[in-house]
């Protein structure tokens, strides 16, 4: 199995579109976005992101005989830090070492290319598959201050460059 991990390209919002509508259906407690509103959007932001190639908000896809099957959104932040959203591998393509692929590759784009030092994420109590995926990729667990909070729904983790 041949796999490709890059930035998507402007022209390939469509099938970004496609990925992330996949996701909230399949998962819909993982992510914070709604599967039917979003349906109902005429634009996610990303494919605004993504259409205009902004470099300090980018997607990450990761393409298996060319069909995007995975993907992880990265938008940096004012300092040198930035937030990973909307982590995603197909069903079919879980257990394959795609998500820590497609986390690799946005750290190192975010570093080299944006010179962050420090990547934060969330990811929901209940999706311990995620949660184990990014302390095998070096994320750990951060106090904050919504976690202190007893009805927070999310961890917030944390990756040092």
């Amino acid at each position: 199995m041949n796999i490709e991990y890059r930035k998507l390209l402007s022209h390939e919002s469509k099938i970004y579109r496609a990925i992330r509508l996949e996701s909230l259906e399949q998962f819909p407690d993982s992510f914070e976005a709604n599967y039917q509103e979003s349906l109902q959007t005429e634009k996610l932001r990303m494919e605004t992101e993504i259409e205009n190639q902004t470099p300090e908000k980018f997607v990450v896809g990761a393409f298996v005989d060319q069909k995007l099957v995975g993907l992880c959104a990265f938008v940096k932040n004012e300092d040198h830090s930035g937030t990973i959203y909307q982590m995603y591998v197909n069903k079919n393509f879980q257990g394959k070492n795609i998500g820590s692929g497609l986390l690799q590759a946005v750290i190192r784009e975010a570093k080299e290319k944006l010179n962050v030092m420090e990547v934060d994420l969330e990811v929901a109590h209940q999706n311990e598959s995620a949660y184990y995926l990014y302390k095998k990729n070096g994320f750990y667990e951060v106090e904050d201050e919504n976690s202190k909070n007893e009805t927070s729904k999310v961890t917030v983790m944390k990756y040092t460059v």
